[in-house]
């Protein structure tokens, strides 16, 4: 029996533009072909999932894991696109190979999502990490004097919050890995415990955070098995990379400049709401260039268009 893959995003209303986007880059390179694609909805319009459900294989609308009293979730259904994600093998059975992606990720290079699938066929959650070379800061310090007094972390504030001290303090020295993108197979240990440990988050910690936090308890307290790759091949746009001129793509920072796999639009919110929004990058012969982070291969072509592409695919 073949191995059945299949990428997984979710989007409201305000992220469809960037799925459409997302949805094209996966079909754009053709060893995506046999893949699915499957889509939790957490708010897109009745017109949108018109348009979008002839391009992929499978769109739901999702519970929430656990009742979560309604001033915690302010009438932010997007954030079923957060907690919903340790329950994918339940929402989309019958794959070997579950590969989340953000709606705000673009795949540049396809040698970023092999990584990623083969960490998932070793039974490994497949991720990367807010470290790297390049990602200067880990945590905030607060200083009194010449003294610091306080450091804060993703980690420790939220932890702290869903879990306790004791756990906060455990956690609070490791660097955050990501949720943004990770491949899982459908028979790893991860899934179940992850799914215990959000489900408890969600209890007395931040709804918004849970995913992330609950993925870092796994890896970091409790060495579930993770294979974190290396940054470029998931990379964080807060930091810019550099434009190769020549080969027209993005490349890490520093040599040898090896092609960003995934781009992920963090911290360019302008970028994110407006496709023609841009800003400078500089290129590897030590010049500038105004340019766009957004996939740049998606032109608004119709649904029929993009159609054909699929079932060319």
């Amino acid at each position: 029996m073949s191995e059945k893959i299949t990428f997984v995003s979710a989007s409201d209303h305000n992220y469809y533009p960037m799925l459409r986007e997302w949805v094209h880059c996966i079909r754009r390179h053709p060893q995506s072909a046999g893949m699915d694609i499957c889509i939790l909805d957490s708010g897109m319009t009745a017109e949108q999932l018109k348009i979008l459900r002839p391009l992929v294989t499978t769109i739901i609308k999702p519970d929430w894991p656990k009742a979560i009293p309604a001033h915690k979730i302010k009438g932010r259904e997007f954030l079923k696109a957060c907690v919903c994600r340790p329950f994918l093998p339940e929402h989309f059975p019958g794959y070997d190979l579950y590969f989340w992606m953000d709606a705000d990720t673009w795949v540049q290079d396809w040698r970023g999502v092999e990584a990623f699938l083969e960490g998932g066929r070793r039974k490994k959650m497949t991720l990367t990490s807010q470290a790297d070379r390049a990602y200067p800061k880990g945590m905030r310090v607060k200083w009194l004097w010449r003294w610091p007094f306080k450091a804060r972390s993703f980690y420790f504030s939220n932890a702290r919050r869903a879990f306790g001290m004791k756990t906060a303090k455990e956690i609070f020295p490791y660097h955050v890995v990501l949720a943004g993108a990770f491949c899982l197979h459908k028979d790893a240990l991860h899934w179940k415990r992850w799914q215990e440990l959000i489900i408890k988050a969600l209890d007395k910690g931040k709804v918004f955070t849970a995913e992330q936090l609950t993925l870092g308890i796994m890896t970091h307290l409790e060495k579930y098995p993770t294979e974190i790759l290396p940054a470029y091949l998931h990379w964080l746009c807060e930091f810019k990379p550099l434009w190769d001129k020549e080969r027209q793509i993005f490349v890490e920072p520093f040599l040898p400049h090896e092609p960003i796999g995934i781009l992920h639009l963090s911290g360019f919110d302008e970028i994110r709401v407006n496709r023609a929004a841009t800003t400078d990058f500089q290129t590897t012969d030590g010049g500038t260039i105004e340019y766009t982070y957004r996939y740049p291969y998606f032109d608004g072509e119709t649904n029929q268009e993009v159609d054909a592409l699929l079932k060319a695919s």
